[in-house]
Formats: C-alpha cells, sequence, structure tokens
C-alpha cells in the first residue's frame, strides 16, 4: 500500500474577503475532487484571505502511479486563473 500526500500552497490575489477567499477554494477542492479519486482538505492559513493551503491524499497499491496522479494534479492546479500557486510538497509513504 502506498500513501500519496500533496501540499499545495496558493495565493489568492482577487481575495478582499474571507468569503472571496472561500469561493475559490471551495470550487478548487469540488473540482479536483471530482476529477481525481482523492481526498481534499484546506489544512492551513484558514484565516488569511490571500492565502491557502490545500492538502491531499491519495491511496493506491502503486507507487509510479500514485506520483504520476499527483504530478498531474500539480501541472493542473498552475493554470487556475483565481489562485496562483505558490508552493507544493509531494510525499509519498
Amino acid at each position: 500500500m502506498v500513501v500519496g500526500t500533496l501540499r499545495l500552497s496558493f495565493v489568492i490575489p482577487g481575495a478582499n474577503s474571507l468569503k472571496d477567499k472561500r469561493r475559490v477554494v471551495k470550487s478548487l477542492k469540488d473540482r479536483l475532487g471530482n476529477k481525481h479519486n482523492i481526498s481534499v482538505a484546506e489544512v492551513d492559513e484558514l484565516d488569511e484571505h490571500r492565502r491557502c493551503v490545500i492538502g491531499i491524499a491519495m491511496v493506491s497499491n502503486d507507487r509510479r502511479f500514485t506520483e504520476s496522479c499527483l504530478s498531474k494534479i500539480v501541472d493542473e492546479v498552475r493554470g487556475n486563473p483565481y489562485a496562483s500557486l505558490s508552493d507544493y510538497e509531494l510525499e509519498l509513504m
């Protein structure tokens, strides 16, 4: 069994309030969760309206498959027009 985790840090330049941030984060979480077989949650920077950190977890039986899927997610979120990816950490256990 392989567990892959991905921690994505974003800057949300257009957010002027927590409500604006929640709209962007919810859209991102819902889109990723529906498209990929993963668990998604906002894990840090909860009270900061221009930054967010999203945690993603994936379980499979193939290390290369897990790493490939999580890498594709990183590439996908780089193109988000409402949130700029500032950093990410990918870990396989």
